[in-house]
């Protein structure tokens, strides 16, 4: 018997096959069926030799996935998590195990996607009407959207709503209370200043009422605990037209006075410590709740119910989630994504526990906090809050200094506030033992008091204030008293999962999405304890695994980009496009050319690139594209020479949002530079150039990188995401910057465009282990193999479908766009007929009239099989035969199976059918769905109705289940 060598058995780029669908020998023969003799042979042909990377990346070889779990447990174990009492809104917090194991760690949720095709998005849609519900009652609010992307956001969303809805104060003062948390503070400072709004921080009894301003962000509690009564606040400061946002701790409010009861006119905080852990600082979900009256001016995704083609109930997001895609520079918000999974997450937590076990949690909190401040008084510390809920305010005099060493003794972090004082907050993991050591960490001696004698001290008493004291008057839905049992939530969950596609059941052909594997190792390190479990503001001391991981993430992606720095800032990719705007109008303004704020942008680009650029303070001027869907050079021309003197920026989709590697890229970086702009690349679409071109060497200045995208964070069904950026190194001192960021000896003037210095931290292990896992190689095939498939793709359908735009050899580059206009004309049906009818097929639409109206764009990217790539042709193949059959009189022009799809199981199997073509064509187009078939548990939704009727709340529990009635759970509980 032939043995190989030792080194070929051991060979650790086996993980590169897993990844990449299509194996070396389809590759070859894919490659053929495209006229090359190979894959390099197409590659050449494909990207512009002017733009390609003279030398490999210098990256490691791939490792084999327990080499990279063995290094991602060493990494972790250079954390050392002690117990937080930081507060300053994140808190340790216990996760559920059905939660965890069957949505945070299930593929079946992490890998769906947005849910803007909602007829396959009914169940993740479901668990946010949930989170929805949950956010509007306890904040006491009319209306509440999907999930914000942090707190920080949250409250500078805030800020510019309440300036647009404000008609009778047209002032451009924003007050901040003092006692806001310092990271949202420093969020809504960087946002203001584009937007030439002054922001005043100080007292709120001081300031409202007396000062001009148009809106005013309150804390509640304040961050260091206190509690005041803000309603005086919130008459005096409507008494003067000014609008009023409290930032709440989600936790606080199930014992405290909702501030819609209140009198607030937007309600913004963070869902994290609903069974969301701390993960050095996200992903987590904020909230945003308003006034029903402010509902066309609120930011993000809200989920809205409407009814289906048959009048059933059914889910959907409402117009305005998508509206930067129709108002571009004139958006209301840049946001394009929110914090989906997590947000599902803490919905589910809050039906777990239900309203009764929600607040025996809180009640706890506040019980030992009662019990702490009595023990310390009798310590002799003085205790600065009067009234609180979970977080104490110290003054230890001149003992900071010892008592802080004691507590890293003992692996407690405290909050230092000054130089006198030290703050703790209690959250649900505290037990008693906590309790003692604290008191022993401040004192520096054994207590003699336990925690039983205190506590039968206080009982009957509160800390918090009567007049603010709330009822259990949230939560009454009967969907929150319906699954408290571990059976009951289980089954819940799955008949959600069960309703939508995400990956883990079919391609999700999405063009500018690059739904690719996220493989099971990558998501392995996300629930580590010694990743999860981390403050984001834990000492420098405590995050070595933390910072070696970032410092080798900034390495790897540097050298896939071709940039000289990087910030991991950035939490989505609007946000990254935001920050890297910024750095351009501060690079601008550093070299006194202030004036600088043009921002020129193609017709074809995403809607948040002139929604971003708006929000930067910057003035859009579109560039048109030409009849081969490239940038127009003449009008570029002209628009640069017009504007030169004031170019800010150019943003580019590199390869174009057209789907084709435009040749003339180095030449419009030059014009650019010529004239004194910048070149700002989207990173999109990196997963075509990864290996093969890098923004950073072709002449691009600025790029944000969609790791939820190219490296293989999963969109969780519509977040979470990140969003760094990659800059020259001109750029570098213009990156965000944070105040609280753990060893920061940077200036704490520069910009701050998240609630945590590095985003949402906890998902970065996914985007490591897969450049580590993948290898320079690997990478590089991966982007070639996308391009491969989209090729692959167009020439299967091109002569079924037109293929809108490819390049000059007749190429796409990783997706392709098919026109259906031709097809509409002709015989009727649509583009979202054909998106509808892929539901039928079970598959998920490629991306719908974007960039083009009547389009369909696809990407396969690298990970689809070649027999998954074929079962898609297939699909769209025979859609094209029955849009035939339409045309030349077969089937009619409005009763047909494109017009009427999804076709329900319920259609199929009913008594009577009232249709001109038979079940069979509509339930199983193809023989091969008789083996295993999707159905969709609603047929078309009308989006007309649910936008004229926009209902967000949920809606009967009839709705949703058949048993346990609402009425017997409901007595259970």
């Amino acid at each position: 018997m032939h043995t190989a060598p030792l080194t070929e058995l051991e060979n650790s780029a086996d993980f590169v096959q897993r990844h990449i669908g299509p194996n070396p020998e389809q590759q070859a023969a894919m490659a053929r069926e495209l006229g090359y003799a190979d894959l390099d042979a197409l590659i050449n042909d494909t990207v512009p030799a002017a733009i390609r990377l003279k030398h490999p990346m210098a990256l490691e070889g791939a490792s084999s996935e327990q080499q990279v779990i063995a290094r991602l447990r060493s990494i972790a174990a250079k954390n050392q998590v002690f117990r937080s009492h930081i507060g300053c809104g994140y808190h340790n917090t216990y996760t559920p195990p059905v939660i965890q194991r069957n949505v945070l760690e299930n593929p079946g949720w992490y890998t769906a996607y947005t849910p803007y095709q909602p007829e396959i998005s009914q169940g993740r849609l479901e668990g946010l009407l949930n989170y929805q519900q949950m956010i509007m009652d306890l904040t006491g609010m009319e209306l509440a959207n999907a999930s914000m992307l942090d707190e920080g956001t949250a409250a500078a969303e805030a800020m510019t709503l309440c300036q647009r809805v404000n008609k009778k104060n047209r002032s451009n003062v924003f007050i901040v209370d003092e006692n806001c948390h310092p990271q949202t503070l420093a969020v809504v400072k960087t946002r203001a200043q584009p937007l030439e709004i002054e922001v005043v921080v100080g007292d709120p009894a001081s300031l409202l009422g007396h000062t001009e301003a148009f809106g005013a962000l309150l804390q509640y509690p304040a961050s260091c605990g206190q509690i005041n009564d803000p309603e005086p606040l919130i008459t005096a400061a409507h008494a003067a037209q000014t609008l009023v946002t409290v930032a709440a701790d989600i936790m606080s409010l199930l014992v405290i006075k909702s501030p819609g009861a209140l009198g607030a006119d937007v309600v913004v905080g963070n869902t994290q410590r609903f069974g969301v852990p701390m993960g050095f600082g996200g992903p987590h979900a904020a909230f945003f709740a308003t006034r029903d009256a402010y509902k066309r001016s609120t930011p993000g995704r809200i989920i809205g119910v409407s009814i289906d083609r048959a009048g059933n109930q059914a889910l959907r997001m409402a117009m305005q989630t998508r509206e930067q895609h129709i108002r571009r520079e004139k958006a209301t918000s840049n946001i394009c994504t929110s914090q989906a999974l997590l947000a599902i997450m803490a919905a589910f937590y809050a039906m777990y526990h239900g309203p009764q076990g929600l607040r025996q949690i809180a009640e706890r909190i506040h019980r030992l906090s009662q019990i702490l401040a009595q023990g310390l008084t009798t310590a002799g510390f003085k205790q600065l809050n009067s009234a609180w809920f979970d977080t104490l305010l110290i003054d230890v005099g001149d003992r900071q200094a010892e008592i802080l060493q004691r507590a890293e003794a003992a692996r407690l972090n405290l909050r230092v506030v000054g130089t006198d004082r030290l703050a703790i907050s209690i959250d649900e993991t505290t037990g008693r033992s906590d309790i003692e050591s604290l008191w022993q960490v401040f004192s520096g001696e054994d207590t003699v008091a336990t925690v039983e004698e205190l506590d039968a001290e206080l009982q009957g008493t509160s800390a918090i204030p009567a007049a603010l004291s709330r009822d259990v008057d949230y939560l009454q839905h009967p969907v929150f008293s319906l699954y408290h049992s571990e059976t009951e939530m289980l089954r819940y969950m799955r008949r959600l999962e069960d309703k939508d596609i995400a990956l883990n059941r079919a391609m999700i052909p999405l063009g500018s999405c690059t739904m690719k594997l996220n493989a099971t190792t990558e998501m392995l390190a996300v629930t580590w304890p010694e990743f999860a479990n981390m403050h984001p503001f834990a000492p420098s001391s405590q995050t070595a695994g933390y910072t070696q991981l970032l410092q080798e993430l900034e390495h790897m992606l540097l050298e896939c980009t071709g940039y000289d720095a990087m910030s991991m800032q950035p939490n989505a990719g609007s946000q990254g496009e935001y920050a890297g705007l910024l750095a351009i109008k501060r690079y601008h303004e550093s070299r006194n050319d202030a004036q600088r704020n043009i921002c020129l942008i193609p017709s074809s680009a995403h809607g948040t690139n002139p929604a971003s650029a708006a929000l930067a303070g910057m003035k859009v001027v579109i560039v048109e594209c030409d009849s081969a869907g490239n940038i127009d050079l003449v009008d570029l021309k002209l628009k640069t020479e017009r504007h030169s003197g004031e170019l800010a920026a150019i943003m580019i989709t590199y390869p174009s949002t057209h789907g084709v590697f435009e040749e003339s890229v180095i030449d419009i970086c030059d014009l650019i530079h010529s004239h004194g702009g910048q070149v700002y690349v989207d990173g999109a679409n990196l997963n075509a150039l990864v290996g093969l071109a890098a923004p950073g060497k072709f002449g691009a200045d600025v790029s944000h990188l969609n790791l939820h995208k190219t490296f293989c964070i999963p969109h969780g069904g519509g977040g979470p995401g990140m969003g760094p950026i990659g800059v020259g190194a001109h750029l570098e001192p213009f990156l965000p910057q944070h105040p609280l960021e753990p060893g920061d000896q940077q200036s704490t003037t520069h910009d701050v465009v998240s609630s945590a210095p590095f985003g949402s931290a906890s998902i970065l292990p996914i985007s490591w282990a897969y450049v580590a896992l993948m290898g320079g190689e690997g990478l590089t095939l991966a982007s070639e193999v996308a391009i491969l498939s989209a090729n692959y793709i167009a020439h299967r359908l091109k002569d079924h479908y037109p293929i809108l735009y490819t390049g000059s050899n007749g190429r796409v580059a990783h997706e392709c766009i098919i026109d259906i206009r031709p097809l509409k004309e002709s015989s009727g049906i649509s583009e979202e007929d054909v998106a509808k009818r892929l539901i039928d097929f079970g598959f998920h639409a490629p991306t719908m009239s974007f960039p083009v109206a009547g389009t369909l764009m696809v990407e396969p990217t690298e990970s689809e099989s070649r027999w998954e790539l074929d079962r898609f042709c297939d699909a769209l193949i025979a859609i094209r035969e029955e849009i035939r059959d339409v045309e030349e009189g077969r089937l009619d022009a409005t009763d047909n199976p494109l017009k009427n799809s999804p076709h329900l199981l319920q259609e199929i199997v009913a008594d009577s059918w009232p249709h001109s073509y038979s079940r069979d064509a509509a339930a199983y187009p193809l023989e091969s769905l008789r083996q295993s078939k999707y159905w969709a548990p609603v047929s078309r939704i009308d989006n007309v109705y649910g936008d004229r009727n926009l209902y967000c709340a949920c809606p009967a529990i009839d709705s949703y289940r058949e048993t346990p009635t609402a009425d017997s759970a409901v007595a259970e509980s």
